[in-house]
């Protein structure tokens, strides 16, 4: 019987390929030969061509108790090609080149409907280990051991199962090597700035932390127009970094005679900054940046993942005198299928600079070298090819 028009051999059947497994937290993960499961209704089996490394893999990778849960198979900032289609998918076909990305956009709820949020209600964002409509895993090892799944995505490995309402279709001509960049790290600092935030052209903008997020929030209010980007960090050499990504002015969180850094920015820019953004992940930052916000219409975007549990704690009468304003920014309030095709459009047009985040390329078979290098901070995105 002849084959279906378009539909690969594979189709309907497990693939058996090669994954870089996490067995224990901490550990050099281990690559392997496992099985995926073909996709279930409103699922899609894709091809990774390139995957790069986020920090949030690492945070993950560490943590020894729940929500960290292992084996798993990591990975969620990637770029491949549709191999085969569960029921119900109509808006992507074999062959297509799609980025996975962690937060979902179905399309048909409330939130997905309105322009205000990004916050999806039917398929919620939870760091779950499962697939988000069947909180099952599409993958196994050669023992039949199940492999956990990582932030709906799990991209360290030759093929993955993606929700559909976790998929965009992207333009074939963009470089894997950049549009993988598109699915986590750079969309969350450049949305931040762009969508969440809303920075005006001419206004002041404080960054605390320079790592790729801090850097992508940069690009994005360069992009916005921003007249001032203050950028913040321990490590001096980040300056030299930001630049590249509009930075004007440089804080040395560590340096600031013993003066607190709120006092040092509030001086520095007359009264604060019009939006701060907080990306590295600390209460203790979030109230610097707070108190750093221009009073009236300052805005303070929290970015940066804490430790479980943490809290914030403002005065009442500073939150009703001051009239700022606190969020926080998942994806960076970007909505994926339609702002990530405007986010490429802007990199193919030279607007949006992806290539200056990649400072390290590896093989697959080199993913710990990865792992190194973002835990040195020798680098800012490394990516992983997967046929190389």
């Amino acid at each position: 019987m002849a084959m279906e028009a378009g539909k690969l051999p594979t189709a309907g059947k497990p693939i058996r390929c090669r994954a870089a497994v996490s067995r224990k937290p901490g550990e050099p993960l281990v690559i392997e030969e496992v099985m995926v499961d073909p996709p279930m209704p409103h699922e899609v089996r894709i091809r990774i061509i390139c995957t790069s490394l986020c920090h949030s893999d690492i945070t993950f990778w560490k943590m020894k108790d729940p929500p960290g849960c292992f084996p798993r198979i990591f990975g969620h900032e990637a770029v491949g090609i549709v191999e085969s289609i569960g029921e119900n998918v109509d808006e992507v076909t074999e062959g297509d080149v799609v980025v996975p990305t962690f937060m979902s956009d179905c399309g048909e709820c409330a939130d997905c409907k309105s322009k205000k949020s990004n916050l999806c209600s039917k398929l919620p964002f939870k760091v779950s280990p499962w697939m988000p409509r069947y909180e099952t895993s599409r993958f196994k090892d050669l023992n039949g051991e199940v492999l956990y799944h990582f932030l709906f995505v799990s991209s360290f490995i030759e093929y993955t199962v993606v929700d559909v309402a976790h998929l965009t279709k992207i333009d074939p001509a963009i470089p894997p090597n950049r549009a993988c960049l598109i699915g986590c790290g750079v969309s969350t600092g450049v949305g931040a700035a762009w969508r969440t935030a809303n920075v005006e052209a001419g206004s002041t903008v404080a960054i605390f932390g320079l790592g790729s997020i801090g850097l992508a929030v940069a690009e994005g209010a360069r992009l916005c127009g921003a007249a001032r980007i203050i950028g913040v960090d321990t490590n001096p050499d980040k300056f030299e970094i930001g630049k590249k990504f509009g930075v004007t002015d440089f804080v040395n969180a560590g340096n600031c005679d013993n003066k607190a850094l709120s006092q040092v920015i509030n001086e520095m820019t007359g009264g604060g900054a019009d939006y701060c953004f907080e990306c590295v992940g600390l209460a203790s930052l979030v109230h610097e940046a707070y108190a750093c916000c221009r009073k009236g219409w300052g805005k303070t975007v929290v970015l940066g993942v804490d430790r479980p549990g943490s809290q914030l704690t403002f005065s009442s009468f500073d939150v009703l005198h001051s009239g700022k304003s606190l969020m926080g920014s998942l994806f960076g309030g970007l909505k994926a299928k339609s702002d990530i095709p405007i986010l490429l459009r802007r990199y193919a047009d030279k607007e949006l600079r992806l290539d200056e985040f990649v400072t390290h390329e590896v093989g697959f078979e080199d993913i710990n070298k990865a792992f190194e290098l973002l835990i040195e901070g020798k680098c800012l995105r490394c990516v992983i090819w997967m046929g190389k």
